[in-house]
């Protein structure tokens, strides 16, 4: 058998031909030069071979606990979410009192309003996400989805 269709026939079409994709007069063409072309036969009888394999195989899928990052007790979930309460109020009240350290100690206007328009900005599009973040979460269909 040699490497390709001794008459440079798209072998591509031959995928086509097996998936049903073709048009009628192009599906044809295709099972006429099949008939006639033994490489293209066998490349046929290859690919509905690869096709029936690869649909006929089973994967294992792994059970529901393999998926699942999430706490596994309600003292871990609770221990979690005290914890992240914290550190956020924490962080907000540490740079809350930095940025009023900086306003009081700098002298310079132009660096006060840098710093505070900067942190601003970002401070506002984190608020930006965080609100559409949480109107999507209320309405996703896939946030009950494990897997």
């Amino acid at each position: 058998m040699t490497d390709r269709c001794p008459t440079e026939f798209d072998e591509t079409l031959i995928s086509g031909h097996l998936d049903g994709e073709l048009t009628q007069a192009t599906g044809q063409k295709v099972r006429i030069h099949i008939e006639d072309c033994s490489y293209c036969h066998g490349l046929l009888d290859e690919l509905r071979k690869m096709r029936h394999a690869a649909m006929s195989t089973e994967f294992a899928t792994p059970d529901d606990g393999q998926w699942d990052e999430g706490p596994q007790s309600g003292v871990s979930m609770a221990a979690r979410s005290l914890g992240w309460t914290i550190g956020i109020v924490w962080a907000v009240f540490l740079s809350a009192f930095a940025l009023w350290q900086f306003w009081q100690g700098s002298e310079n206007l132009v660096e006060r309003l840098l710093v505070f328009g900067g942190l601003s900005a970002f401070a506002l599009l984190f608020v930006s996400v965080l609100l559409d973040r949480l109107k999507v979460a209320r309405t996703d269909p896939y946030r009950e989805v494990e897997k």
